[in-house]
C-alpha cells in the first residue's frame, strides 16, 4: 500500500466486510490492527452469529503475521509435513514449548507500505465456517479493490 493509518484501515475494513457479506453465507469477523502494537484499528462482523471464540482465532492468526511477517495461508503451506499436524510442525520447526498462540489457517494477512521495511499492519478474517483459502482471498480482493 502507499500508506497505512486508521483511515486506511477503516476503508479497507469496510471493503472487506462488504465482500464478506456478498461472498460468504456464514458470519465472519474482520479485524485490522497495527503490527507493532496490536492496536485495534477496525473490528466488525459481517452479520449476526459470530462467537466469542472467533476473537481467539483472530488473535492467533494475528500472532503468526506479527511474528513471521507472512500470511497465515503461506505459513500453513510452508509448515505442511508428512505425518504431522501444522501445529506440531510449527512447534518443532521453531522449537516452541507451546504453539497454541499461533494459528496457520488462512485468513491472516500482513500489511506492507511501499518504502517501509517490515509489516505495518495485520488484517484478519475469520468466522464460524471451516477455514479455507476464501478468507485469504477476500482480503487480497479487498486490498486490490482499495
Amino acid at each position: 500500500l502507499p500508506a497505512f493509518d486508521s483511515n486506511v484501515a477503516w476503508d479497507l475494513g469496510n471493503i472487506i466486510r462488504a465482500n464478506c457479506i456478498q461472498q460468504f453465507p456464514w458470519p465472519s469477523v474482520i479485524y485490522i490492527s497495527h503490527a507493532n502494537s496490536s492496536q485495534l484499528l477496525f473490528f466488525a462482523t459481517s452479520g449476526p452469529g459470530t462467537l466469542p471464540d472467533n476473537m481467539e482465532w483472530a488473535k492467533r492468526k494475528e500472532a503468526v503475521v506479527r511474528r513471521w511477517g507472512v500470511s497465515t495461508l503461506r505459513m500453513g503451506l510452508e509448515m505442511r509435513q508428512p505425518g504431522k499436524s501444522v501445529q506440531q510442525a510449527v512447534k518443532d520447526t521453531f522449537e516452541l514449548e507451546d504453539a497454541s498462540p499461533y494459528c496457520c489457517h488462512a485468513g491472516g494477512f500482513p500489511v506492507k507500505v511501499r518504502g517501509v521495511e517490515g509489516v505495518v499492519g495485520v488484517i484478519v478474517v475469520t468466522g464460524v465456517a471451516k477455514p479455507d483459502e476464501s478468507w485469504h482471498n477476500v482480503i487480497v480482493d479487498g486490498i486490490k479493490e482499495y
